[in-house]
């Protein structure tokens, strides 16, 4: 008979406790998108890393810094996980104009027998604008893996 008094009464504390919970839906598409495409700040990174644990590839990096009132700083990095047959790293900077953003400068570069490729690049802009990098990072040795990435817009004034 205790038993019977004690399982009772757990159950009406858990629904007592479960009543006192207020639950707010939350949609999806807020949580996972970031819609902002600039930054107060005067630096923005993104890294990317390789789906599934890549065999070549390990990640991508790329950011930007205002470095003056019309001068960027670009920093670029193809990390493998090994010394691959050839590495790649292409960087574009993107100005925006009239609310879109459009190549105003990009860079290709490879590297062989490597585990890495990084590039840093200093470029004088027109003010005004903001402006961000887009990154392609690649590594072969047999098959080829690659991996996006984009910064968020620094403005430069």
């Amino acid at each position: 008979m205790k038993r019977k008094l004690r399982k009772i009464i757990g159950i009406l504390l858990m629904v007592a406790v479960l009543g006192t919970i207020s639950i707010t839906p939350v949609a999806a598409a807020n949580i996972l998108e970031d819609t902002s495409t600039e930054t107060e700040l005067d630096y923005s990174e993104d890294t990317a890393y390789s789906v599934l644990r890549g065999n070549n590839l390990n990640f991508g990096t790329t950011s930007i810094e205002k470095l003056a009132s019309n001068k960027v700083g670009i920093s670029a990095i193809t990390q493998c996980h090994h010394s691959c047959n050839k590495v790649y790293l292409e960087v574009y900077l993107e100005r925006k104009v009239n609310g879109s953003y459009a190549t105003y400068k990009s860079w290709s570069f490879t590297a062989n027998n490597a585990t890495k490729l990084v590039k840093d690049i200093t470029v004088i802009v027109p003010r005004g604008y903001y402006y961000r990098v887009r990154g392609y990072h690649a590594a072969k040795d047999g098959s080829k893996e690659s991996v996006i990435t984009l910064t968020k817009g620094v403005l430069v004034k």
